[in-house]
């Protein structure tokens, strides 16, 4: 028996390697997503499940019911709607905070020597060995008004009264940006240590400063994990519950909010999977987005290649 072709082996042995992903995708993520859009289109009900059926056969007749009682409040309930705006509102302005921030820091992280490096690179994974709820707590302990920080300030004689900051956006943004952070740094910090630094050397070499060839060579060759660790600081955030629940104030309106009240204080599952529905909606155009702009730059590269 002739054993197959070069490149049909290969593509074979591509799609052997992506069937493990591809299956736990569709069985923990697509399957419970097409549960949830059904549920969207059922009826709220008193009893288990709280939500009526789409299909009954009664008689030897199969009814179809599909309700939009649900989509219909969320688009003209104006809570709702302030919903969606501030949840999307504060994940762009926690990732411009992670941007700002982590940039510098996934930058010095690159340039550092490699033992340092390695040490500087286990400062920002050693958050990740602690839960996520005992951080956030921490916050609560240290943003109150005796908490760590006002006492801090308090006693160098900074302030004379406490700061309040906890239970408040500010609190929510603090919370964000340090559980989020690494989650910018560690991909971008990918992308700029692979940088070639023969390209900084020509930029010198041709009469550029420090800062024009940054602006000009470092930054956009680094756009690519600036743009990926905005996504997994701000597609999370949209629909972040714990910080905004421990940390903001009875008026912080953010969608994990939302889902919580009516899953389980409201027990109206078809209006909190419609708000699920919506919000993954939302969360499909910046992922869109970014699957462009690679392909683009993947056709550039192989463009680039072909010409040479």
């Amino acid at each position: 028996m002739k054993s197959l072709p070069a490149w049909p082996r290969q593509l074979l042995t591509r799609r052997l390697a992506i069937l493990p992903p591809f299956l736990w995708m569709t069985l923990f993520l697509l399957v419970p997503f097409l549960l949830v859009f059904k549920i969207s289109f059922a009826d709220l009900r008193f009893g288990i499940p709280p939500y009526t059926p789409l299909a009954e056969l009664e008689d030897f007749t199969l009814r179809l019911g599909l309700h939009l009682n649900a989509y219909y409040l969320l688009f003209t309930d104006s809570l709702y709607i302030a919903t969606y705006l501030n949840s999307i509102k504060v994940a762009a302005i926690t990732t411009m905070c992670c941007v700002l921030i982590g940039y510098p820091m996934a930058y010095y992280i690159a340039q550092s020597s490699p033992r340092v490096r390695n040490l500087l690179l286990l400062a920002v994974v050693l958050p990740f060995w602690t839960s996520l709820l005992l951080r956030v707590y921490a916050w609560v302990g240290i943003l109150r008004n005796d908490g760590l920080l006002n006492n801090f300030l308090l006693w160098l004689g900074v302030i004379d009264a406490p700061l309040e900051i906890y239970r408040t956006d500010l609190a929510v943004y603090i919370g964000l940006v340090y559980a989020y952070l690494p989650f910018f740094i560690l991909p971008l910090y990918a992308n700029l240590v692979k940088l070639d630094r023969r390209l900084l050397e020509a930029a010198y070499d041709l009469g550029a400063k420090p800062w024009t060839a940054f602006f000009k060579v470092t930054l956009p060759l680094s756009l690519p994990g600036v743009i990926a660790g905005g996504m997994l600081v701000f597609i999370p955030t949209v629909g972040e519950y714990v910080i905004p629940e421990m940390l903001g104030g009875a008026d912080t309106l953010m969608m994990g909010r939302v889902m919580w009240t009516e899953f389980f204080n409201n027990t109206d599952w078809p209006m909190a999977a419609a708000v699920t529905v919506v919000m993954v909606a939302i969360l499909l155009v910046p992922l869109v987005i970014f699957q462009r702009n690679q392909l683009q730059q993947m056709n550039v590269g192989n463009g680039g290649k072909d010409a040479a």
